[in-house]
């Protein structure tokens, strides 16, 4: 009973690759510059360096998805290797194979879950 929940729980993992969670960037707070002040001669630097955190955020983003889109491929694989392990067991055996395919998508699936978390 307990892998079949577990493959269940696989198998919504697996319908549902949508629920990750963009990451948003907070945007820079404007704070109106007094006349009698002099302007910020590093200005230009300061918006080069916000524009390359957004470049980098957004290439993070990028490569955290496409770890999401392999990851969650392997994942299909083995909950179908698994599934053709228990195929072959019956009600007095359990192969020691069926219980490390599970303990490896256990920990593919944790993975998963910790990288959707991630911002």
């Amino acid at each position: 009973m307990r892998i079949k929940s577990f493959v269940l729980m696989i198998s919504l993992l697996l319908i549902t690759p949508g629920l990750s969670r963009p990451a948003f960037s907070q945007s820079p707070i404007q704070i109106p510059r007094n006349p009698n002040q002099p302007p910020n001669p590093h200005a230009g630097e300061d918006d080069g360096r916000i524009q390359l955190e957004k470049d980098m955020a957004k290439q993070a983003n990028r490569e955290r998805q496409a770890q999401l889109h392999r990851d969650t491929d392997n994942l299909l694989k083995l909950a179908t290797e698994l599934k053709q392990y228990v195929d072959k067991t019956n009600e007095n055996t359990l192969s020691l194979d069926v219980v490390k395919k599970a303990e490896q998508i256990e920990k593919l699936a944790h993975s998963v879950k910790e990288k959707m978390k991630a911002n």
